[in-house]
């Protein structure tokens, strides 16, 4: 099954969602990244709510990243998500290793600790939007519902899900984003709740067969609201870098005349690297000569 998102309607209208499947796209940040398990899936879970969050976004333009700064041993991620649903991200300590939970799954939570969630949004001219929460378990799912709650004030759900295979590849990820609307009633409220409380968990949902359609049929569908949901679309997302020659070449220039003359004074190649995406893109003195005399 290829990554895409869904987005549709459930309920009569009263409710929204977009679902995922990701796994290429976790798959490429691991082998990017060289993640341990733990981080993997820290990561991939980070990067499918990034991708569902891209897919909300209303102009084509639009940038958003999210961070979340902790005090467990991965100590931070970043993942950075586009309206084109082009998503990337990195994670500061890749080799995480802590024993599985209780239930035998990873520890996620233990592996980002506490500390806060910021989500910048770019939408165009002016200043940003920022918004800050606390981690309310480093869970990453959890606390993206909180976020949006406390944040952004819509009852949301997020369940985000990544499956390590035996190889330490990934075998499944994926997602949602259930979001009640304003004129929601209180019968939708409640069945929506119970049924919250009671669903598998996303990654059994693919590792059963299933698509996102089935997952939100299971989830918002005829048995639960008495009619089925409504597609509205479905749109590819992907792991893409936007990095380039020419992209470094700008941020080169940047950094203006004195800092450009230090580097060729030092007569070294330079070499600048990209941490998304593990590109090296080498400027040797030569070149650093031409962009400096362009200035």
């Amino acid at each position: 099954m290829k990554d895409y998102i869904v987005r549709g309607m459930a309920a009569g209208n009263e409710i929204r969602f977009l679902a995922a499947y990701t796994r290429e796209t976790v798959e490429t940040a691991r082998m990017t990244h060289n993640t341990s398990p733990v981080c993997s899936a820290a990561l991939g879970r980070l990067l499918t709510g990034g991708a569902l969050m891209g897919a909300m976004c209303k102009n084509e333009d639009d940038v958003l990243t999210i961070k979340v700064n902790g005090d467990g041993p991965a100590k931070s991620i970043t993942v950075t998500a586009d309206a084109k649903l082009n998503v990337k991200g990195l994670i500061y300590n890749n080799a995480v290793d802590l024993p599985l939970k209780s239930n035998g799954h990873l520890d996620v939570g233990g592996a980002v600790g506490r500390g806060t969630l910021v989500v910048i949004r770019d939408e165009g001219p002016g200043e940003p939007y920022v918004g800050q929460t606390e981690l309310v378990s480093g869970e990453i799912g959890e606390d993206l519902t909180y976020y949006f709650a406390e944040s952004e004030q819509i009852p949301t759900s997020v369940g985000l899900g990544v499956l390590v295979d035996r190889d330490l590849s990934i075998k499944h990820a994926g997602g949602f984003i259930i979001q009640l609307l304003p004129f929601a009633t209180d019968e939708t409220i409640t069945k929506l709740e119970n049924r919250l409380a009671n669903i598998d968990s996303v990654t059994n949902y693919f590792d059963r067969g299933m698509t996102p359609e089935d997952m939100m049929r299971d989830i918002l569908g005829e048995e639960v609201f008495g009619q089925d949901i409504i597609i509205e679309d479905t749109r590819d997302t992907q792991y893409k870098c936007n990095c380039s020659r020419e992209r470094v070449t700008k941020a080169l220039i940047s950094i203006g005349k004195k800092e450009l003359k230090s580097m060729i004074d030092d007569g070294e190649p330079v070499n600048l690297h990209c941490d998304f995406c593990n590109s090296d893109y080498e400027f040797t003195i030569p070149e650093i000569q031409e962009i400096y005399n362009k200035l």
